[in-house]
């Protein structure tokens, strides 16, 4: 039993040694490591310090950078500059019969050329320079004639122009009818009405699909000291929609004088269906009113054109037409007819086509032809 009790005493003596030692030794070991904690705490906060100024510092440089590419942005606005020169020849060849007269002949379905000059001064803020001449292939290819000459100046109230231009009677009614490769185009429209007018002052203003056009000539040398035509239309177009309403009333002159007004109510539609058939009809009534004794007449213009492509290069155009000026037998020149036109686009800027063309006069001998014609179209563009 004292071997025994000995033996016990002396194992627990020497547990109670060694926990002491694991107690002590565990003391050193917290304190340790609340030691390191305060380190990492302090440089956490260290790297947070620098991390957020090099946020600021990344915020600034992305704000000077955005401030820089505005002011760029802005300058190029100020002084964007855009040159474009285009042309158009146009050349047939056909055979005739008109008066009882046949013969073959070389003729030109208005070629023109022409140069457009556009800067952007300021954020919607647009000026214009615009030339355009004819070349008639069929007088020695003679090039000169002006078919518009103006500038117009853009901007968030509208457009303002001054020159030769198309007036809304050609833009709102005549040019979605006239669709073919002839310098008669559209037949109906063609004898009497507007194509471009000079000393013309225009205004333009678009908004949610309307446009409204208000065009007036100033021509102080010729017949009224103010105001020789007013021109006022409004069109809507929306997904290949288009329908239009004009008014023109344009003062008639003779040597200088003027003889009475010419007064015009005008309407339009089109559609270019997903299918690829195009539909447009003109239709102008005219009153012709007149102050030197002459019998006021009414006339009317009508124009119906439709276009259908055949595959994705060949295109067939057909056109009915009738003009009446309401004269009576011995001064009317009373027309209708039609024609046929089959095209083939091998490039968006090159075609060829094949015509008939036939116009059934009242009182008059009628006319026919059948001709063949090239169309090249070019355009180049430069910025600046």
């Amino acid at each position: 039993m004292i071997k025994i009790n000995g033996f016990t005493c002396s194992f627990i003596l020497c547990l109670s040694i060694a926990s002491s030692a694991c107690w002590g030794q565990e003391e050193i070991t917290l304190e340790k490591l609340k030691l390191q904690l305060e380190i990492l705490q302090k440089k956490i906060v260290q790297l947070e310090k620098q991390q957020m100024a090099a946020t600021d510092s990344l915020e600034q440089a992305t704000q000077v950078r955005e401030e820089k590419a505005n002011k760029i942005t802005s300058q190029k606005i100020e002084n964007s500059q855009t040159l474009n020169v285009y042309g158009t020849v146009r050349p047939t060849f056909g055979y005739i019969d008109e008066s009882e007269n046949s013969k073959a002949d070389v003729r030109d379905a208005l070629s023109h050329a022409g140069v457009k000059v556009t800067s952007e001064f300021a954020k919607n803020w647009r000026a214009t320079l615009h030339g355009e001449w004819g070349i008639d292939l069929s007088n020695n290819g003679d090039f000169g004639k002006a078919r518009q000459v103006y500038v117009a100046l853009d901007s968030p109230l509208g457009r303002v122009g001054i020159g030769k231009q198309r007036p809304a009677q050609y833009l709102f009614i005549a040019e979605y009818v006239d669709i073919f490769n002839h310098s008669s185009s559209p037949f109906a429209y063609d004898p009497e009405s507007l194509f471009f007018v000079d000393n013309l002052l225009t205004y333009q203003v678009e908004s949610n699909g309307y446009t409204w056009i208000a065009a007036a000539q100033f021509d102080g040398d010729n017949g009224d000291n103010y105001r020789d035509l007013l021109n006022l239309g409004v069109s809507y177009d929306h997904q290949g929609l288009h329908a239009a309403f004009t008014y023109l009333t344009q003062d008639a002159n003779t040597n200088g004088s003027t003889i009475g007004e010419d007064e015009t109510y005008a309407a339009a539609f089109a559609y270019d269906f997903e299918s690829g058939l195009y539909l447009a009809l003109g239709y102008q009534d005219k009153a012709y009113q007149r102050i030197n004794g002459d019998r006021d007449r009414n006339g009317h213009t009508l124009d119906l054109s439709a276009a259908y492509w055949l595959s994705k290069s060949y295109r067939l155009k057909l056109g009915y037409f009738d003009f009446s000026d309401g004269f009576d037998a011995s001064n009317s020149y009373d027309f209708s007819g039609f024609n046929t036109t089959l095209e083939w686009l091998p490039t968006p800027y090159l075609r060829f086509h094949l015509e008939y063309l036939q116009r059934d006069f009242q009182y008059l001998t009628d006319f026919s032809s059948i001709s063949i014609g090239f169309r090249y179209d070019f355009s180049t563009q430069w910025d600046y």
